[in-house]
């Protein structure tokens, strides 16, 4: 009698390119993560997280933030009309947005740091959840270090750390390397997520979006799989 090696069925990848400061990306996270619900949160979905920044331009120091959304959207009666609706959309998805409350707009090349080197430390997903919140819900100074260290302290970082993130050249060049990379792949605005690096759904789609998708997904695997193990003496 033949043994037979167990085979271990193939991982779904959902690159998810994004920026910590976009409403949108936190508000695709939620819907991603509630359609991941519904599906049982299958434990062969692995998800990782890139960089993207909607505005590299704006000094490491920060900008009025009602300054600058006036000078990117114009006027104070659309500016309104977008944070109602992003509130609206946030209490859907289970976001409390406070968008009132942040008073700066940031550069977020250095976030994107920590990010990358959570992701290395696998807490990246945590991590992401850990800022979205802090800015939008809880209108934290993402720029202060005593925030940061606060922030990562649950996973061990101490401002030494953080610091030492913050400085290190070789993990800002990785970062700009997968920026870089994402926008010659046609990447121009986030939430972007990629689907075992086949699908694109751009924009922070419902839930029942992201469990068609997989669903197509998971059954090409399917159908991939059972082509490998079947010959014309049968399968």
């Amino acid at each position: 009698m033949q043994m037979l090696n167990k085979i271990e069925s193939p991982k779904i990848t959902i690159d998810i390119v994004s920026d910590v400061v976009c409403p949108w990306c936190y508000v695709g996270k939620k819907r991603l993560e509630a359609a991941l619900a519904e599906l049982g949160n299958p434990d062969d979905i692995e998800i990782n997280w890139h960089p993207f920044q909607l505005d590299p331009t704006i000094p490491e120091e920060g900008m009025d933030r009602k300054k600058y959304f006036i000078k990117k959207f114009g006027d104070e009666g659309r500016i309104r009309q977008m944070s109602e609706h992003l509130t609206q959309v946030g209490e859907e998805a289970g976001i409390t947005f406070k968008l009132d409350e942040i008073t700066e707009a940031i550069n977020t090349f250095s976030l994107h740091k920590l990010l990358h080197q959570a992701g290395l430390e696998g807490f990246q997903s945590e991590a992401e959840e850990i800022l979205f919140k802090a800015y939008f819900t809880d209108a934290k100074d993402l720029k202060s270090m005593p925030v940061l260290v606060e922030l990562f302290a649950p996973f061990g970082w101490d401002e030494v750390k953080i610091t030492g993130i913050l400085a290190d050249d070789a993990i800002g060049y990785q970062v700009r390397q997968e920026i870089n990379h994402f926008q010659q792949m046609g990447v121009s605005g986030v939430p972007f997520f990629i689907l075992n690096n086949k699908y694109g759904l751009s924009g922070a789609q419902p839930a029942e979006v992201f469990v068609q998708a997989l669903g197509t997904v998971r059954d090409e695997m399917i159908q991939a799989r059972q082509g490998e193990v079947c010959g014309p003496e049968g399968c």
